[in-house]
């Protein structure tokens, strides 16, 4: 291995499993912001130890880990096909080890590489620099959040903001309806890059390298300045709150740019990025290739003072009115018609994953096993196997509004009693949920680790053709907190939350900058 390869796969290893001191001073700062007796207090404390236990463990921060995108600055002359070689060559032997997911899927037949390599993975960009040294950044965007990032074409009508001209103003509209559309399904609160002009594939791309400045850099174009601070305060008084339950904080970040456009074309590009603000980079010598200095901060400058705990603690304990239910599965009619929104479950037993290929096979045919009053976990695990057999190494859920399509059948053909994801899901779902009598339970988006610590056992699988994410992992529990938001009752926190967001974003549709 070269030495090359070698600091590459540091990176993407520090990147994976340890956030940078900017992005945890950004969650500490939120956490103090919240009241810890709320369900935005509670999730933040989990997020918090989720940091710290990453850090500890070397393990995925999330279990997504998204399209592995690289920015690479290189003296003149330096071999780019080599160094593409290396980067691709460390990025397998990364996934190979469990610090990336193996997320890199034929897009026509769904098969998973099981490499991360493939046709456009990983993205390398490579530049030429006036320096002798290389750079290496390196951002890890999972899709989560990456199906919340938006494009706006000027002029154009925002739900709850009127019409958006191409001006300024318009900038400033379509940037805070693009926080209200992702509500809590970006894993919330989350980081913002915007990028103002360019074409339909440039804007994105700018977009996107805003994620790569720090959270505390001043833009240096006044008026973008001016818009950063007006959206972050904005922003979090939409009332959306961490995992979309509510709260002061949405946002911990909004960075913009700006690129010369078409005059017939005005495109405003929203890069939306979960509070796992996963990007690091790396400073070589420019001839031995070692590694010089780290472009970002360490996280293991920003402790995030977490009290010991055990699986249970954080998320379960009684808060105020809040009440504490714990369950074992499979589960009865009864066992859900008591709860309600708002309350904190305790799930000890079996659950299965489920994701986008079971979803889609299960509603045309059986189950290898028995689901009545069983539980599905919206979740893609990172997992390594030995001669033990498999290990859950990342088990976050994933964003549960993609199953919508098929879940309330499932739910009825199956005799499902608790679906575990992570933003909700639609009125089709809570329709079966009321009708069936069983419940939705939000995890905390990105607590990858907190969340594997309570997995005791791996029990089996099933449709392992369908790749390690997409796959149907049985697995036996302990001490799995979830919050209820969606009732056998008809009640939706997510429905709550969105109307009342959409009320208070209408109180910003008058012009702000002239």
């Amino acid at each position: 291995m070269s030495t090359f390869e070698e600091s590459v796969y540091r990176l993407i290893v520090e990147t994976s499993t340890n956030l940078p001191a900017d992005v945890r001073r950004a969650v500490a700062a939120a956490k103090e912001k919240e009241d810890s007796a709320t369900r935005a207090g509670l999730s933040l404390a989990t997020i918090a130890k989720n940091i710290e236990m990453a850090e500890c463990n070397v393990s995925p921060i999330c279990q997504d880990t998204g399209m592995p995108t690289f920015i690479v600055h290189t003296p003149v002359g330096a071999n780019q096909i080599v160094m593409k070689r290396e980067i691709r060559e460390a990025v397998a032997r990364a996934t190979k080890d469990g610090k990336l997911r193996t997320n890199s899927v034929d897009s026509l037949t769904g098969a998973n590489t099981g490499d991360n390599l493939g046709p456009g993975t990983p993205v390398i960009h490579f530049e030429q620099w006036e320096r002798d040294e290389v750079e290496v950044r390196l951002i890890l965007k999972g899709g989560g959040c990456e199906n919340k990032n938006i494009q706006y074409s000027l002029p154009c009508e925002l739900e709850g903001l009127g019409k958006a001209g191409r001006d300024l103003d318009g900038i400033r509209k379509c940037i805070l309806h693009a926080v209200y559309q992702a509500q809590g399904q970006g894993c919330s609160a989350g980081f913002i890059g915007v990028g103002i002009g360019g074409d339909r594939t440039t804007g994105y791309e700018l977009a996107k390298q805003q994620l790569f400045r720090r959270v505390d850099d001043v833009n240096p174009i006044p008026e973008l300045a001016k818009l950063e601070d007006y959206i972050l305060d904005k922003a979090n008084q939409l009332g959306i709150g961490t995992m979309g339950f509510g709260g002061a904080v949405t946002l911990l970040g909004c960075k913009v740019g700006v690129n010369n456009r078409l005059p017939a074309s005005f495109f405003v590009s929203v890069a939306y990025n979960c509070w796992a603000f996963r990007r690091q980079g790396v400073i070589l010598d420019g001839s031995t290739h070692e590694i010089k200095d780290w472009v970002y901060e360490g996280g293991s400058a920003v402790p995030m003072n977490n009290e010991p705990a055990d699986a249970s603690d954080d998320a379960a304990a009684p808060v105020g009115k809040r009440r504490e239910v714990v369950l074992r599965a499979p589960l009865s009619e009864e066992d859900v018609r008591q709860l309600r929104v708002g309350d904190v479950v305790i799930l000890n037993g079996e659950m299965h994953t489920g994701r986008d290929a079971l979803h889609k096979h299960l509603m045309d045919h059986d189950s290898p096993v028995d689901l009545n009053g069983g539980v599905i976990y919206h979740c893609g695990p990172v997992m390594l196997k030995d001669e033990a057999g498999w290990h859950v190494k990342a088990a976050g859920p994933t964003t549960s509004i993609r199953e919508e399509p098929y879940q309330g059948d499932i739910i009825r053909k199956f005799g499902i009693r608790a679906v575990i994801g992570k933003g909700g899901m639609g009125a089709k779902t809570l329709a079966a949920l009321q009708e069936h009598g069983a419940v939705y339970l939000n995890a905390v988006g990105g607590a990858a680790q907190y969340y594997a610590e309570c997995i005791q056992n791996v029990k089996g699988v099933d449709f392992m053709e369908f790749g390690i994410p997409e796959a149907m992992w049985h697995l036996e529990v302990e001490g799995f907190a979830a919050i209820v938001t969606m009732d056998a009752h008809g009640n939706s926190l997510h429905a709550d939350v969105e109307q009342d967001s959409k009320q208070k974003l209408a109180q910003f549709k008058d012009p702000v900058f002239a």
